[in-house]
């Protein structure tokens, strides 16, 4: 594959492109004669990466061999290697242990023969005056990227957006990445949703996306959005999409995101009020049951992933298959409680990532809800417990209680006591699930940042144990994996 660039204008675009797809793990390699770009485009990379400002200071590393970057929105190691002759002087630079967490980007590599990663993007640059060639030879995610991006600028351009307006919004645990982009003067959110492919079969011949009725793909969120719209709440309208490859442009629902809101120390009464308004409104409503079912067997399969993945992050080693069969039957005489006869709509995400506040909008309208494709049938408690019990910001218990008496307030007639016992054992099976996708995500997928919210989501854990549903549940936790309920401690 070849990019050609007509100006180093065009090589410094190429690379805030490239950036857009930056993980921890990654390589880049570049090569290439002194002039021929490769410091050109390794500073447009890496002041992508923060945020695009133009006065972010980038040194060059050929004194310092590398130069590490922990403010960017991946961490990154800048290396040359031009005054290092052989694989092991690179060696002692602890370039394998820096890419666990770091994506590496490498001028003069030839000191580095050796593969860092599978995820390697080895370019070339040739060429003089204004004018250069980027040979590119892709290893592993880098090969889909490069593939998906070509389709992804094709339907921009079909769409009437330049692809140059292309920066990063947000994106990391899932495949599904967002951007944001110019439309004329209107700002848009381009969604980057590839089908979804199902893993190797985890029980009963299917895979665990089927059982945990994951979202297939786009057509998923132009179905929920749409009946969430005309229900008249916040979601987002699509202006165009590509079902074929997952790409669509959405409505930019602006950057007032509740979590960012949160962290910033704003005033979160009238936001989170009205949050708890659009629950307490959804589980009084009739919907269409063209959803699946939260039922039985995709609770189950989701609170499996704690005995399977946060063991493997405590001991290093895979469960004992009883450890699994103990867990899962508890969990068989407690979830039959949250099954109900008249199930509403449950979003499944509905917690400070994915809420956008509209003050300037009326009603229920002014919460904006994005990442709602996996919505289900379900019990009403689910969403409050994704809500309040926050697994990325600290939602303080006294201030829980209070949005919870509200919530109450807003369901007349509710019978208290039942509810109360399906929130803490639909809030104790997402603390379970999210602390196994936490482990996962580091032991497995190499994502070690996500480690810092499970102080968090173990608080909020032991807490619904107290309820004495759950006495049964608590014990288990006490004999097999105590470590769940203290982290951080």
């Amino acid at each position: 594959m070849i990019f050609a660039s007509a100006s180093p204008q065009d090589t410094e675009n190429f690379a805030r492109t490239l950036a857009l797809y930056a993980r921890p793990g990654m390589v880049l390699l570049l090569e290439g004669d002194l002039g021929a770009g490769k410091s050109t485009f390794a500073r447009a990379f890496i002041r992508a990466l923060a945020g695009g400002t133009e006065d972010f200071d980038i040194p060059s590393p050929t004194f310092s061999l590398v130069q590490i970057y922990d403010n960017t929105r991946v961490l990154v190691a800048h290396v040359d290697l031009y005054r290092l002759s052989a694989d092991a002087e690179a060696d002692e630079l602890g370039l394998d242990e820096l890419s666990a967490s770091h994506l590496l980007l490498i001028e003069w590599p030839r000191a580095a023969q050796k593969s860092i990663s599978p995820d390697t993007l080895h370019l070339q640059f040739s060429g003089s005056g204004e004018t250069r060639t980027i040979k590119l030879t892709p290893q592993g995610l880098w090969q889909k990227i490069l593939t998906r991006n070509a389709a992804l600028e094709r339907f921009l351009t079909s769409s009437g957006i330049d692809p140059q307006t292309r920066h990063f919004f947000e994106g990391d645990a899932s495949a599904r990445r967002y951007e944001k982009v110019k439309q004329g003067d209107e700002t848009r959110l381009l969604m980057d949703m590839p089908p979804r492919v199902d893993g190797p079969n985890v029980k009963d011949g299917k895979p665990y996306a089927v059982i945990a009725h994951s979202a297939e793909g786009l057509h998923n969120v132009i179905a929920v959005n749409e009946q969430l719209s005309a229900m008249g709440y916040g979601a987002p309208k699509i202006f165009a999409h590509d079902l074929t490859h997952g790409f669509a442009l959405v409505e930019d629902l602006g950057s007032r995101v509740y979590r960012d809101m949160m962290r910033s120390g704003e005033n979160m009464d009238e936001p989170m009020n009205a949050a708890i308004a659009v629950l307490a409104d959804i589980a009084q409503r009739p919907w269409p049951q063209t959803l699946p079912p939260y039922d039985i067997e995709a609770q189950l399969i989701e609170v499996d992933l704690l005995p399977v993945w946060f063991h493997k992050h405590v001991h290093k080693s895979e469960p004992p298959q009883a450890l699994r069969d103990s867990f899962e039957t508890i969990w068989r005489k407690l979830l039959p409680e949250t099954q109900i006869a008249n199930p509403v709509w449950v979003l499944r995400d509905y917690h400070s990532p994915n809420l956008i506040w509209l003050p300037e909008r009326q009603g229920l309208s002014r919460v904006g809800l994005i990442d709602t494709q996996d919505a289900l049938l379900g019990h009403p408690a689910y969403d409050l417990a994704s809500l309040l019990q926050d697994a990325r910001t600290d939602i303080d218990f006294d201030w829980a209680d209070k949005l919870y008496a509200h919530y109450l307030s807003l369901r007349p007639g509710l019978d208290q006591d039942e509810f109360a016992r399906g929130y803490a054992i639909l809030g104790a099976q997402r603390a379970s699930k999210i602390l196994g996708i936490f482990a996962r995500l580091n032991f497995r997928d190499g994502k070690p940042h996500y480690l810092q919210h499970m102080p968090r989501v173990s608080r909020y854990l032991a807490r619904n144990l107290q309820h004495p549903v759950l006495h049964e549940l608590k014990a288990w936790y006490e004999t097999h994996m105590p470590e769940a309920l203290h982290i951080g401690h």
